[in-house]
């Protein structure tokens, strides 16, 4: 086992492209690791963790998702499907000569610290050949937010079948079912339209209530008009809010309760088709769960239901079981990093994709993939501007909100504003190529 230069990747799904294609760009030597046998992590329905299912689309538009050196084709439609983008990631992959650097088929089992800063990580990993342990010079975490479920204990025993939305795959599981989605974030909303279509009936159980944001305004991708309107975020959301309401009405219009937050204080549930089937009766609404028993769901509000199956669409954990908590600052449902991806104490340490935002994109993600290659290799080159960032860093650092009062929710423990959050990666990554041209 030899000491080398080199950095580590883990993943290759959209983040760990996208970190693997900046540290090339910065003359940055890495070797990749990841689990399945080709790249496209979670949008590879066959992937061995992937949380896909058959009718999954984007719910923002291409041109807002798409990264901006590779836009996806005019061919591809606006809202495009797994199947569209796993061809994307690869082409992506092919067009910038990635997968020559990574270890596929290779699962990451143990990361650890050969001393202090600087000093570097040992990393183990398994793959149809055995067991295997390597030094590297630092590790950028690039192994996604959505594989380990977050999975809900209730009272009482249930006789049918309760899943994780993780678990689902085909509406053909609805057939010939009654069946109760349990949580209304957007996948939530997605496999109950698929339930409606397949199953004997359908209900949707909400904490709480949500704001809904039709795919397309005026015929054209909601977001994109979004964008047009650079306003002040104080500003944009009572302009959003009076557009919401006069194009889509109250969400308790169709039967949904009230949002007990501001718009954008919770991600909005991008579907137009969960209003549509509301408001015709086809989903029943209902209250959280009190309890199961048998076949029957009591809720909250009193009310009761029978029910063959039950998916739990209760999203997921933030989850590196390769690496002890105590070397992530972790601190509540998330680590606490500079930018959401640089170690307040380390610079041979990252993570990268913890991170959330309306309309962020994988562009956005790509910056903040740049921002850390340009930060390696500033360090490497004696750059004054990196020796400023890690000051920073070093000194105390809050989250990029923007002044947004996000809900007190394990997912949005990592959620940022996309506008303050790219200006402040983007000011950083000026200064240091100003440095090192």
């Amino acid at each position: 086992m030899s000491k080398r230069v080199s950095y580590a990747v883990i993943g290759a799904g959209p983040m760990g492209l996208a970190t693997a294609k900046t540290l090339l760009e910065q003359g940055i030597d890495f070797v990749g690791f990841e689990l399945h046998s080709d790249v496209g992590g979670l949008w590879d329905i066959d992937g061995p963790r992937s949380t896909m299912y058959e009718s999954a689309h984007l719910i923002s538009s291409k041109k807002m998702t798409e990264f901006a050196d590779f836009p996806l084709g005019e061919e591809v439609a606006e809202y495009p499907g797994h199947r569209e983008l796993k061809t994307y990631f690869r082409a992506f992959a092919d067009k910038f000569d990635l997968k020559r650097h990574y270890r596929f088929g290779a699962e990451v089992t143990s990361l650890v610290p050969l001393g202090g800063d600087g000093d570097g990580w040992s990393l183990q990993w398994r793959d149809d050949e055995g067991e295997h342990e390597e030094e590297f010079a630092g590790v950028l975490i690039a192994n996604g937010t959505l594989s380990e479920p977050n999975i809900p204990t209730f009272p009482g025993e249930f006789a049918g079948e309760l899943i994780h939305s993780c678990k689902y795959k085909s509406a053909r599981q609805f057939t010939g079912k009654r069946v109760l989605i349990v949580g209304a974030g957007n996948s939530g909303c997605d496999i109950a339209v698929d339930a409606v279509h397949h199953g004997l009936c359908c209900d949707i159980s909400m904490r709480r209530g949500y704001y809904f944001v039709p795919k397309y305004v005026f015929g054209k991708p909601a977001d994109t008009m979004i964008r047009a309107m650079q306003l002040p975020m104080w500003l944009k959301r009572r302009v959003d809010q009076k557009i919401l309401k006069w194009y889509v009405g109250e969400p308790q219009t169709y039967g949904f309760p009230k949002p007990d937050h501001g718009l954008y204080e919770s991600h909005p549930v991008v579907n137009s088709l969960i209003l549509y089937h509301a408001g015709h009766g086809d989903i029943g609404i209902r209250a959280d769960v009190k309890e199961l028993d048998g076949h029957t769901v009591r809720f909250r509000d009193g009310e009761e239901g029978e029910y063959d199956l039950i998916v739990a669409a209760t999203g997921y954990k933030l989850h590196y079981p390769f690496i002890d908590k105590k070397h992530l600052n972790w601190q509540g449902d998330a680590p606490h990093l500079f930018l959401n991806c640089m170690h307040p104490e380390r610079d041979d340490l990252f993570m990268m994709g913890m991170i959330e935002a309306r309309g962020l994109g994988w562009q956005g993600r790509h910056d903040q993939a740049n921002l850390v290659a340009h930060y390696i290799r500033g360090l490497k080159e004696g750059s004054s501007t990196a020796q400023e960032i890690k000051k920073k860093k070093a000194n105390g650092f809050s989250r990029e909100t923007g002044g947004m009062n996000y809900l007190k929710l394990a997912r949005m423990a990592y959620y940022v504003d996309k506008q303050t959050y790219r200006s402040r990666i983007g000011k950083h990554i000026k200064a240091l190529q100003r440095e090192m041209a």
